[in-house]
């Protein structure tokens, strides 16, 4: 790879994807425009490009480059909000279709992976897990709602039954979701851009957009060229910069941070989390974390509000790994790296038109790496006709975070750290 990518374990051990070219000159032959190769934008354009449409992507940056290329790798049923608010904001029945849709959405990814043959170290099995009494409690009634209103199965594992697969005493138990996993984020999205290119997509990487023409026939313009296209996709997130003003205002980019150890071996790996799962903590600040391939700890956790670095994070996130696995004080962090991911202000995802041929998808508060690919799917469809799947996402209402853009970051940062003291407190 000519041009590197953030420095992360991640970067450091995927297989390399040849470069692409940057956009040069005016492109007019093209069906649908996207722009941001991530999840997203890869997802909608292999659903299209199979489906005969001539796609274009446009990437600022390299492909997998932002959230995808650097998140924890957790893929989870569901998305960024519990399914109360969706019953708040929608009623049951539509709730119960969106949670259905986000179990489609975990198909959609166990399938691209087995189709394309991406090679991306896909485990089975996922645990919340509670550190107080109030959080089991939560827990535990979440099984039986889960159970009755979603026809979903969950485990609950007492404190012994975890100690069996997980090793480490922080934790009063975990509700077990076989059906949820883990991945290697860059190397999937690799995968999704070959297979991508096998159907015919072109990406053009290092080409940031800089202005959408809407019309007849949108334009995306690059400092060096253009697009123009029946349809156009925004799929930036985080990293739109300008380009969709009502879209940034509803989303906030937050800075989230992963460590990786020193490789463990595999015996001493395999003592730590036993089935291999992933675990995540369920404190509004939380914790998650997993084994890599070559039997690292992979832990994620600090999330920054603020977009700029915690003081000290290498230390900070070595007492974070500490409090849960002691037996590790001794082990070193060999990486540590960070990024942003893009969360709404009620957490629900965030998906709909601009226009009737501008369609974008935003908003997966930390829970994207299945529901992206199902928000390139219900694009894909919409643009090929049938909507109506898109359409109940877009009914979500969803309001710009308040403050502006002189305040809205220190307004969060407040509400951030009041639902860090009740973490500590209740």
């Amino acid at each position: 790879m000519t041009s590197p990518y953030p420095s992360s374990w991640y970067a450091a051990s995927a297989r390399p994807l040849p470069q692409q070219p940057a956009l040069q000159g005016a492109l007019t032959d093209v069906d649908v425009c996207i722009l941001g190769a991530g999840y997203t934008g890869l997802s909608a354009a292999l659903e299209l490009a199979e489906a005969g449409y001539r796609v274009v992507v446009l990437e600022a940056q390299r492909i997998g480059w932002g959230a995808s290329g650097r998140n924890g790798g957790q893929a989870i049923v569901g998305y960024g909000c519990e399914q109360s608010k969706l019953e708040g904001l929608l009623g049951q029945d539509a709730a119960r279709v969106l949670f259905d849709l986000s179990r489609e959405g975990m198909d959609l990814l166990r399938a691209r992976i087995d189709r394309h043959g991406i090679e991306c170290d896909w485990r089975e099995g996922h645990a919340h897990v509670p550190i107080k009494p109030r959080q089991e409690r939560e827990l535990r009634a979440g099984i039986v709602e889960m159970a009755e209103k979603y026809d979903y199965p969950l485990q609950w594992w007492d404190r012994r039954r975890l100690r069996d697969e997980l090793e480490s005493d922080r934790y009063l138990g975990a509700v077990y979701d076989a059906a949820s996993g883990h991945l290697h984020p860059l190397e999937y999205a690799f995968g999704l851009a070959r297979a991508a290119l096998a159907a015919g997509v072109r990406i053009f990487e290092h080409s940031p957009v800089v202005e959408l023409v809407r019309g007849t026939r949108p334009r995306l313009r690059t400092a060096h060229g253009e697009v123009m296209a029946d349809f156009a996709v925004i799929a930036g997130n985080a990293w739109l910069r300008g380009v969709a003003p009502e879209l940034e205002s509803r989303v906030m980019p937050v800075g989230t941070y992963i460590a990786a150890t020193a490789p463990l071996g595999p015996e001493a790996a395999h003592a730590l989390i036993r089935n291999d799962m992933a675990v995540a903590d369920v404190n509004w600040a939380l914790d998650y974390f997993r084994l890599s391939r070559d039997h690292r700890l992979l832990f994620g956790g600090r999330a920054s509000y603020s977009s700029y670095p915690p003081p000290n994070l290498r230390g900070v996130m070595r007492k974070r790994i500490r409090a849960v696995f002691p037996q590790l004080a001794e082990v070193p962090v060999e990486y540590l790296w960070g990024g942003y991911v893009d969360i709404s202000l009620n957490r629900a995802p965030h998906w709909g038109r601009l226009a009737p041929n501008v369609y974008f998808a935003q908003g997966f508060s930390g829970h994207g790496v299945a529901s992206t690919g199902l928000a390139g799917k219900l694009i894909a469809e919409a643009i090929r006709g049938q909507s109506q799947r898109l359409d109940l996402f877009a009914r979500i209402p969803h309001h710009p975070f308040p403050g502006g853009r002189a305040l809205r970051t220190p307004l969060l940062v407040l509400a951030m750290a009041w639902y860090r003291m009740r973490d500590v407190l209740w």
